[in-house]
């Protein structure tokens, strides 16, 4: 697999083509069926068309990527790590992940956190990553904004997809843990609803002052004015959640507000696959290939993504970056494919499943004319452990290649 130019390094020190046509490979568009063969061509950072050699015309001024004997999938879609704001080998310096000084952290922003040149952002592109959902931790019942991201940029502001992508919130162990030592509340699960409950109320109330004011300007209340956009159901709330009992109280209080709920880590969600299918409640699905380190994640499954999917559940597989290196995550949907989960669905659940969740399936996610040109060219099948990422784009412009003569792969420098 090559260009058809001499040069086969990455072309990190030249400005990308508007034009690129990558040629010859096994195209698994995700949506619809593959292509031997195919022909995925790319203008201005967009894939302009789609189809068999022959089908698709090649502008004369192109880049042509031979990629014959290779895969061309769409970039896949992480949609809950902790990238930038959890920096691996930093220790306090590059810890951002929870502002555990408030329970109620609605107003806290991810972005605002984010380090772009962490090394994990080179990691993902490695695996052919293009697209994350960075959130904040669990340490607090609410925890802040989360915002949709490209895993290549010079600053985050140029990476957005989405912001907020929504709010996440904890449930069970770690908020009451957290609270629980600093004898505040709260101390227990019975404390951490009443947390939830408390500032939803006061975001409706807050809802019905401004409308009451009929325009008037009146005292600005950060935390209310972000829950009160989940009320609407502008943005999703991100429940983080492992038992079986506390994704039940993530489904009560959801009943009582009515906002759109996406359940994050749900270890014990299949137990519950049937009643999360009938609500229509996504589930994330992961860290996978972790320890039992706490009592909440001891019944963990590489069963589970499958058995929702087969009960109806649109599921997704997450890394939890750091927690499951990034680079990884195409590996977790390989396990869960050995234990039972349709092969097709498994792929679902690491590209446009997540899209959907994040709300930017209309960029990514899949190979589909009009949409970002976010490939990746993999040397064969990537549930297979031997393949490997050869190239990866975002938005047309290649951002990380392997060359076979040095074994050593590259990222394009921002």
């Amino acid at each position: 697999m090559s260009t058809t130019s001499a040069e086969t390094s990455a072309r990190t020190d030249q400005t990308s083509p508007s034009i690129l046509a990558v040629v010859g490979g096994y195209v698994v568009p995700v949506e619809g069926d593959p292509i031997q063969g195919g022909v995925v061509l790319v203008r201005d950072g967009r894939i302009e068309a789609l189809g068999e050699s022959g089908q698709v015309e090649v502008p004369a001024d192109a880049e042509v990527i031979d990629a014959a004997g290779g895969w061309v999938l769409p970039g896949l879609v992480d949609a809950h790590v902790h990238l930038g704001v959890w920096e691996e080998g930093e220790g306090w310096a590059g810890q951002d992940t929870n502002e555990m000084t408030d329970p109620v952290m609605a107003a806290a922003r991810a972005i605002d956190g984010i380090n772009p040149r962490e090394a994990g952002f080179d990691d993902a592109l490695m695996g052919g990553i293009t697209t994350v959902n960075i959130t904040p931790g669990s340490g607090n019942p609410i925890g802040g904004q989360a915002v949709a991201l490209k895993t290549y940029g010079r600053m985050v502001d140029e990476m957005v997809l989405r912001n907020p992508s929504g709010v996440k919130s904890a449930l069970g162990e770690n908020p009451k843990r957290v609270y629980g030592e600093q004898k505040k509340t709260p101390s227990t699960r019975l404390g951490v609803a009443l947390v939830l409950r408390r500032a939803f109320a006061a975001a409706r109330s807050y809802q019905a002052k401004v409308a009451a004011a009929e325009g008037k300007p009146v005292d600005t209340d950060l935390v209310a004015e972000v829950l009160g956009k989940v009320l609407d159901r502008e943005i999703p709330w991100r429940q983080h959640c492992h038992r079986a009992d506390d994704i039940a109280t993530a489904l009560r209080l959801a009943d009582e507000f009515g906002y759109r709920l996406v359940l994050d880590h749900g270890t014990e969600s299949y137990l519950l696959a049937d009643v999360l299918a009938q609500k229509q409640v996504p589930v994330l699905y992961g860290p996978m290939i972790v320890s039992r380190s706490k009592v909440e994640v001891r019944d963990r499954s590489l069963r589970a993504p499958g058995i929702l999917d087969r009960a109806g559940v649109e599921v997704s597989i997450i890394t939890d970056h750091p927690v499951v290196p990034i680079e990884y995550l195409i590996t977790q949907a390989a396990l869960a494919v050995r234990e039972g989960m349709d092969r097709d669905a498994a792929l679902r659940a690491v590209t446009l499943n997540p899209a959907r969740v994040l709300g930017v399936q209309d960029r990514v996610g899949s190979v589909a004319v009009g949409k970002d040109a976010d490939l990746v060219l993999w040397s064969g099948d990537p549930f297979e452990l031997q393949s490997r990422v050869l190239r990866t784009w975002i938005d047309g412009v290649e951002v990380y290649s392997w060359d076979e003569t040095s074994g050593r792969g590259s990222v394009r420098p921002r």
